[in-house]
């Protein structure tokens, strides 16, 4: 006798809200990390990006979608964290509340919530700003503190610089981007701390090795290329900017990445690649979070296409 039943057949036991726990717990080395090198703006910035997360997300849930809450699987705070880890430490907490709504509202509950939207939430509130705010967004504090502090280039502005003819440039020492001692978004200056959380991520099976590393691979090659054969300003290319969160952090998204390990290589080559395209040839001299936008788009396509083979057809 067979008893016939709904699927899943086999429960491993995970739920949304310990995957989410653990990003979080991935997430903590570079948090700690934003705090010391930004002081109270990186604490400031962190708290209300989580706060107006949560906010937003009950509203919407409670008034717009008349839904039972969905706080408790954690995604408003994952979102919430890596916004602020996406914008300065300066930033003012009016723009940080707009990224907010749009984050939540645009780009994760406006397709019904936490695993119908097409795009990654944090991504779509940081973008916004970026094109809504450029000077506040491109303002980068260079030392701890929150109001009036002092704002300097990127390494990543550096670069280009460099790589449009400038000269008489000094790109910042690759130890000292990979350690976290430049300027830059909360979440992006030290590669190492990023690297640590990708890492217990991979260990704990949160999030698999495919992403990650073919976007570096690929990002490595093609900034090779497209810098002029230099290696320094290719592996530059891998510890500056937005590199290591948005290969580790961001494209790793369940909902907006592709399915299977073939779609996820293709997915990060293309990341890689278009990351570097902007960077080299954009307005703007970071370009992570473009391409993975773009790439998310093009998700559907890579899991209709790039699929695993059937159990029990044998290839001829």
């Amino acid at each position: 006798m067979l008893n016939v039943s709904l699927s899943p057949h086999v429960h491993s036991g995970n739920s949304t809200q310990k995957c989410m726990l653990q990003v979080l717990i991935g997430l903590t080395p570079a948090l700690l990390w934003s705090f010391y090198q930004f002081g109270l703006g990186a604490v400031i910035i962190t708290l209300a990006s989580v706060a107006f997360c949560l906010l937003f997300e009950f509203l919407i849930t409670r008034f717009m979608l008349k839904a039972p809450s969905s706080l408790g699987d954690l995604s408003a705070v994952v979102t919430g964290v890596l916004l602020a880890f996406n914008v300065p430490s300066n930033l003012p907490i009016w723009i940080i509340a707009i990224g907010a709504l749009v984050a939540i509202g645009v780009g994760k509950m406006v397709y019904g919530g936490l695993g119908s939207n097409i795009f990654n939430p944090a991504l779509v509130g940081r973008v916004f700003l970026l094109v809504a705010y450029p000077v506040q967004m491109t303002s980068w504090p260079t030392q701890a503190g929150y109001a009036d502090v002092e704002t300097g280039a990127t390494p990543l502005s550096i670069i280009k610089r460099i790589a449009n003819g400038e000269t008489g440039l000094d790109v910042p020492a690759f130890m000292d981007s990979l350690l976290g001692v430049t300027g830059g978004s909360l979440g992006e200056v030290s590669a190492i701390a990023l690297l640590l959380g990708g890492i217990y991520m991979i260990v704990r099976k949160t999030i698999t090795w495919h992403i990650p590393v073919s976007i570096l691979l690929s990002a490595l090659v093609f900034g090779f290329l497209f810098y002029g054969f230099d290696v320094q300003l290719a592996l530059d290319q891998l510890v500056c900017g937005g590199m290591m969160l948005g290969a580790i952090f961001m494209a790793t998204d369940y909902v907006s990445s592709p399915m299977n390990s073939r779609g996820q290589l293709l997915y990060g080559c293309c990341i890689g690649f278009l990351t570097i395209v902007i960077r080299r040839y954009g307005a703007y001299p970071e370009g992570m979070s473009f391409a993975i936008l773009i790439m998310n788009a093009f998700t559907p396509l890579i899991n209709k296409y790039v699929k695993p083979q059937r159990f029990g057809v044998v290839k001829k």
